[in-house]
């Protein structure tokens, strides 16, 4: 077909309001979408580093899309890039990650010719490769520690339950605690507070969490526990002296907070460059198994965890 006619073709499809046909739509061999849900959180930009430069080795370009509070959805910033001619598409704990999201969103993608990888999360309804961090054993290692500590009265500090990584650092968490330390799920899930995963997030966690007794948090995000601190802070007890806190990802800069936190690193790298080579795979048409590549994180201890106090601190 001739350019002149392929565009009047499109220019009539697009008058007439029907959806422009997979194949007149033009794929650009250079540009790779990565979609992220904030870039508040520097876990986000630092997976959006590592992937572009990932990208950038292959030659691709990276256009990065972020979702904003009452700005542009995820489904959105997806039907942007398509409408861009991307190669394909990075999520970042996107939807997929949310257990009560319609999956269909994927499947549609798929039909539309566009390969995809996904972050953070997982989903049997929907056929891509999936990169993710073992959660269950970052949970378990936190917990580990903290046990070699002394403490018992463990508290887990969460997102949302609906969202596949909160699910399982859930079942890492009442596992190792049943292991480590002899507490049945229904004591352990006393110690199991949700809420968002943000500093605010982490401060009305540990309001909860130290009113039960609780002597060690243990976050699911490095902003979440540096709410805990916050919190801790301001009813007088100090970090690690009262209260141990351990979080979650080893953002950039974490190790240099007062104290520095004792966090689970996420593996970043490996995670980004894995998600790089896979959808490369996908467009070159030799696809990636449509499973998930798990891969195993690790504990860094810093100064935001020491011997478990004396005495239970309770708040009264």
């Amino acid at each position: 077909m001739a350019a002149s006619t392929r565009q009047s073709v499109l220019a009539a499809l697009d008058v007439l309001g029907y959806e422009r046909p997979v194949r007149l739509r033009q794929r650009s061999e250079g540009l790779v979408g990565l979609i992220t849900p904030e870039l508040d959180n520097p876990i986000f930009p630092a997976f959006a580093q590592v992937i572009g430069q990932a990208l950038t080795r292959q030659g691709y370009t990276p256009v990065l899309a972020t979702q904003t509070p009452g700005g542009s959805t995820e489904d959105e910033l997806t039907e942007m890039l398509v409408d861009r001619g991307v190669a394909g598409i990075i999520f970042v704990s996107g939807l997929h990650a949310d257990t009560s999201a319609d999956m269909q969103r994927y499947e549609r993608l798929r039909a539309q010719g566009v390969p995809f990888v996904l972050i953070n999360g997982f989903s049997p309804k929907v056929r891509a490769p999936f990169v993710s961090p073992d959660d269950r054993a970052a949970v378990r290692l936190a917990v580990t520690h903290l046990a070699a500590l002394g403490h018992r009265r463990i508290g887990l500090a969460l997102g949302p339950k609906r969202y596949v990584p909160v699910q399982r650092k859930i079942e890492g968490f009442l596992r190792a605690m049943q292991d480590e330390l002899g507490v049945g799920p229904g004591d352990a899930e006393e110690l199991i507070e949700h809420s968002l995963f943000s500093l605010e997030g982490g401060q009305a966690a540990a309001a909860a969490l130290l009113a039960r007794g609780a002597t060690a948090v243990v976050c699911a995000s490095d902003m979440m526990a540096l709410g805990v601190v916050r919190a801790a802070r301001q009813h007088g007890l100090e970090v690690p002296r009262d209260v141990s806190v351990v979080g979650f990802d080893d953002s950039p800069l974490i190790a240099f907070t007062d104290p520095p936190l004792t966090t689970i690193r996420q593996p970043v790298p490996a995670m980004g460059q894995a998600a790089v080579r896979a959808l490369l795979e996908e467009i070159g048409g030799t696809p990636a198994p449509h499973s998930e590549f798990v891969f195993l994180p690790e504990l860094v201890v810093r100064g935001s965890t020491a011997s478990a106090p004396a005495q239970d601190q309770t708040w009264g």
